[in-house]
């Protein structure tokens, strides 16, 4: 579900956007940011460590 929802808004973003700085819309960017996007957001939990670091003394 993560892939259809930030694919969708990935378009809506590019769409709004395109439309506030007077470019016309263009799909393959929208697409290009809806296919990078959630990549991202399921990388970058996946690389960050579970916890609290053992070395912090608060």
């Amino acid at each position: 579900m993560t892939f259809f929802w930030t694919f969708i808004l990935a378009h809506m973003l590019t769409y709004v956007v395109s439309s506030m700085i007077g470019a016309a819309y263009d799909f393959t960017t929208g697409t290009i940011l809806g296919i990078a996007a959630p990549i991202l957001i399921m990388i970058i939990p996946a690389i960050m460590p579970e916890g609290p670091s053992k070395e912090a003394h608060h």
